[in-house]
């Protein structure tokens, strides 16, 4: 058996995942990108490479990483490139998308090789968190006057929309999208593509995918453009467990099980946006599972088990594919979690480990 915590990534519900992203492809005509933000596990891009058209990334790191592991089509988006970067982003993508007017002005001519985009922001969005809210009071996550746009509408070819989040309401995309139609509709018109970003949850069940590939081709069609989505969440959802040990039990008044792990360093989202992990809820014997690090707070949630747990029981955490892997840490010094490949016949095959080298080379 492998040591836990390790997260343990299910090749099979992956490629569920996959094959309801090349479904929207070809009833939409519309592009996948993978999010790198979300998920750059690369052990499995091999199988995620054929149900996509590439990536889509947030800094200079994961653009290089997209380029080499990936392949296909890269889209640099970074809030802010500097100086030094912009040459080797350049080198490594196809299209490079400026957060802003400025950027897009001072960087134009060392982009001019490649395809430029603007990120576009429509002051409205699905997030329920203020923390993730792009179009929150005095965002810096793009433009959206018209006017000052058009001023340099003919140094881009597309725009990159983003302001979906974890949205599963087909119908407000729809409005929403709507109204970004006639909003920015004389924008749209006059480049070649358009990325309408992540957030758009169409691999959860029961979503009406057909309608949505309606709407996307729709959309294409009204302003003749190549319309892009970027994946995250969408892609692997659902796909991987972090894998955990009782290390102790305690009462206190109520049942607490510590396991090896620490939402802090493993699964910093939940922290982060107050959030519950998703566990087993089964059975009439309630623990709160908590972490090993030193933060009092460090809770992954209550969860109930058919039998009592006991020191040594292993416990599944589910959902823990997005921003987990990408946003784990060393904090307290805990084992950061090993990463492990269910195959498609049922063997767990172990793709990477991290010691105590690994630490130590992160700090100085």
């Amino acid at each position: 058996m492998i040591q836990t915590p390790y997260y343990l990534i299910d090749k099979q519900a992956l490629l569920h995942n996959m094959r309801k992203i090349a479904h929207l492809r070809e009833a939409s005509g519309a592009k996948a990108l993978l999010a790198l933000k979300c998920f750059a596990t690369w052990s499995v891009f091999d199988d995620m490479h054929p149900y996509m058209d590439g990536t889509t990334s947030s800094s200079l790191y994961e653009l290089r990483l997209g380029r080499e592991k990936f392949g296909g089509e890269t889209h640099a988006y970074s809030v802010a490139w500097a100086d030094h970067e912009i040459d080797e982003a350049v080198g490594y993508a196809d299209k490079i998308i400026f957060n802003s007017i400025g950027q897009l002005t001072h960087f134009a001519p060392r982009a001019a090789g490649i395809a430029r985009g603007l990120r576009l922001n429509p002051r409205f969005s699905t997030s329920g968190f203020d923390l993730a809210d792009p179009a929150r009071p005095f965002s810096r996550l793009g433009e959206w006057d018209v006017a000052k746009i058009e001023t340099v509408i003919d140094q881009i070819s597309g725009f990159m929309i983003h302001y979906n989040c974890e949205n599963a309401d087909f119908d407000l995309f729809d409005q929403q999208l709507t109204r970004i139609e006639n909003e920015f509709g004389a924008l749209l018109a006059r480049v070649q593509w358009v990325s309408l970003g992540g957030g758009i949850h169409f691999t959860g069940e029961g979503y009406p995918i057909d309608r949505l590939a309606a709407r996307l081709k729709a959309f294409a069609a009204k302003f003749g453009v190549q319309v892009y989505l970027e994946p995250g969440e969408a892609a692997i959802t659902q796909s991987t467990t972090l894998e955990v040990t009782v290390l102790d039990l305690l009462d206190n008044g109520k049942k607490l099980a510590i396991v090896d792990s620490s939402i802090e360093a493993h699964m910093l989202d939940l922290l982060i946006y107050r959030q519950p992990a998703r566990l087993p809820q089964t059975g009439d014997h309630v623990y709160e599972i908590c972490g090993k690090s030193c933060l009092a707070g460090d809770i992954f949630g209550d969860a109930r088990f058919a039998e009592p747990l006991a020191i040594g029981s292993r416990i599944s955490v589910g959902d823990a594919a997005g921003y987990t892997m990408v946003k784990k840490n060393w904090f307290n010094g805990v084992a950061m979690p090993a990463i492990a490949i269910r195959e498609l016949d049922g063997s767990i095959r172990l793709v990477r480990q991290f010691g105590y080298e690994d630490y130590a080379s992160s700090l100085s």
